[in-house]
């Protein structure tokens, strides 16, 4: 049967896939002959927030699928570019004119929830159809729910992917987003008595030498063993500059004195995304450090970080799944930047 459309596109984080997720996928079913799927946080570490990789939620929503949905059902895989919204779309709009090959014939299925749905309006040259959910709890609520082990979640979410959660229980990679969930619920209540939500200010170096990048490996429990910047918070008697080389000496013992440090710096940028960090409204202020060519100074892991070394370059880019927070994004804005800028 012919039907209204060549391709009906879905797009979401699906941080799981639930009742409402499955609302959208069967309104796309019944009116395009093939569906879209992008998922977006592609490639990037798992936290409480996005605590499934892109393959993992491939396979739960895989799991609520006919064999014959099966072969209708595209999913397409978008990383986030979190300080460069064009790129994100540049991509999603390409991959999808791939699949469809320019096909006229393409709608996009959604709903205009609150702010975090401005991506729907991206997509012009697409027929928008807005459905409006019957199902009012939002994937945070679920989320908070399933790692506090209230089984009350898996009413909002298809009896299979309750199934698939459940034994996801059962893995280590659970343990260690629970251990990330109650150290970050430990933190959000020591500021729960402040007059007003906090806003905290950090600070990150990006140091560069002979085509290797200096980095750490966390020691917190959230976000333990990832990959990050140097870099901490902003202490009360110093400036932003100040506390980012104290912090880049502190934990990473650099065997360069706090002279060489300074005058190496080539840029600054401040990062700001609102949903940068769980730990609530955080804004850094990121330094770079070009330090020239020839030997990599002496690294050792100290203070919050129990591992530094240097990572070359062309590494970084296929390892984002391994980053903390947005430190991979950080990175990326500062090596795509003259020095200077």
């Amino acid at each position: 049967m012919k039907l209204d459309y060549e391709y009906a596109v879905v797009i979401g984080r699906f941080q799981p896939f639930h009742n409402a997720h499955n609302e959208l996928l069967n309104l796309a079913l019944s009116i395009g002959d093939r569906v879209i799927m992008i998922i977006g946080s592609h490639d990037k570490a798992s936290d409480p927030r996005d605590p499934f990789s892109s393959q993992e939620r491939h396979d739960i929503i895989e799991s609520v699928l006919t064999p014959e949905q099966k072969e209708r059902v595209i999913v397409l895989p978008i990383r986030d570019y979190l300080y460069n919204e064009n790129t994100w779309l540049i991509e999603a709009q390409q991959k999808v004119l791939d699949i469809t090959n320019r096909s006229e014939h393409v709608a996009l299925v959604g709903h205009k929830s609150d702010i975090t749905s401005y991506y729907l309006d991206s997509f012009p040259d697409w027929e928008f159809i807005n459905y409006k959910t019957q199902h009012k709890l939002h994937a945070t609520d679920i989320r908070e729910l399933y790692f506090t082990h209230d089984v009350s979640y898996k009413k909002y979410v298809p009896e299979n992917v309750a199934k698939w959660l459940e034994e996801f229980k059962k893995t280590n990679k659970f343990t260690y987003l629970k251990d990330s969930f109650d150290e970050l619920a430990e933190y959000k209540n020591a500021w729960v008595g402040a007059p007003f939500p906090p806003t905290f200010q950090t600070v990150d170096t990006v140091v560069i030498k002979s085509g290797h990048i200096l980095l750490v490996r966390r020691r917190a429990k959230y976000g333990r063993g990832l990959l990050a910047l140097p870099g901490g918070f902003v202490e009360q008697n110093e400036t932003l500059r100040e506390a980012s080389i104290r912090e880049l000496k502190e934990e990473t013992s650099i065997d360069l004195n706090k002279q060489v440090l300074f005058s190496a710096i080539k840029g600054e940028k401040t990062f700001d995304h609102p949903r940068r960090s769980l730990r609530g409204r955080t804004i850094t202020q990121a330094f770079k450090l070009n330090l020239g060519v020839g030997a990599l100074p002496i690294v050792k892991g100290d203070s919050d970080a129990d591992k530094a070394f240097w990572l070359p370059l062309a590494e970084y880019y296929a390892r984002s799944s391994e980053f903390f927070e947005d430190h991979w994004h950080i990175i990326y804005n500062f090596i795509h930047q003259d020095d200077g800028n």
